[in-house]
């Protein structure tokens, strides 16, 4: 997935792809309401927002940009450079979150439930590959574990790898929602994002005729 990155060309204008990035962060607040409402269980990082949720009693999306705040502040000892799209990241996905569980029922019955999740997990390997495809910065969280790679040369799988797994089991134990859920973004997100990657991915330019 974050080789996929270097084939996005820096020729092209970045105010072109910023609607691109706006997109994909929108809708990536919006599928995790899908997730939230479905009630089976979240992905490591919002199981950790949702444990923090009842613990303080702010909404969801409010402390998704707090949490995205925080980590962003860990970026300055990696020395790691945000760019707008890592801003925009913490302050919209936040934004979508709150407005779409604002909007959305609870569902009833097992059966929708499922589809809130399955639509849940799809849309956001479609709004990862969306916002990443703009390529104007990484989310918080993907450059905190890029630069800690950076930084000790540990791979990444293993730094991601620990990072979720402490983020989850702290999730958990604030009461946050380890389901079925959980396990099924664990295998598939990855999948999803990289299958959506070439369609939403700048090409480069054709030169006018």
């Amino acid at each position: 997935m974050l080789a996929a990155l270097t084939q996005v060309p820096v020729s092209v204008s970045p105010v072109r792809r910023v609607p691109q990035l706006l997109a994909g962060l929108w809708l990536y607040g919006a599928s995790m309401a899908l997730q939230i409402r479905a009630t089976l269980g979240l992905d490591p990082w919002d199981v950790l927002h949702e444990g923090l949720t009842k613990i303080t009693g702010l909404s969801f999306g409010l402390i998704t940009v707090i949490v995205g705040a925080v980590v962003l502040l860990c970026w300055i000892p990696l020395k790691q450079k945000p760019g707008v799209g890592t801003v925009a990241n913490v302050i919209v996905i936040g934004l979508a979150v709150d407005v779409t569980l604002f909007l959305l029922p609870t569902p009833t019955g097992l059966l929708p439930r499922i589809l809130f999740l399955t639509a849940g997990i799809v849309l956001n390997g479609l709004a990862a590959a969306t916002y990443i495809g703009a390529r104007l910065g990484p989310g918080p969280r993907d450059g905190l574990t890029t630069g800690f790679c950076a930084r000790t040369g540990i791979s990444l799988r293993l730094v991601r790898t620990v990072v979720e797994v402490a983020v989850l089991g702290i999730g958990w134990l604030l009461g946050g929602t380890i389901g079925v859920g959980t396990v099924l973004y664990a295998f598939t997100i990855g999948p999803l994002t990289q299958l959506f990657l070439p369609v939403v991915t700048w090409v480069s330019e054709r030169p006018a005729s």
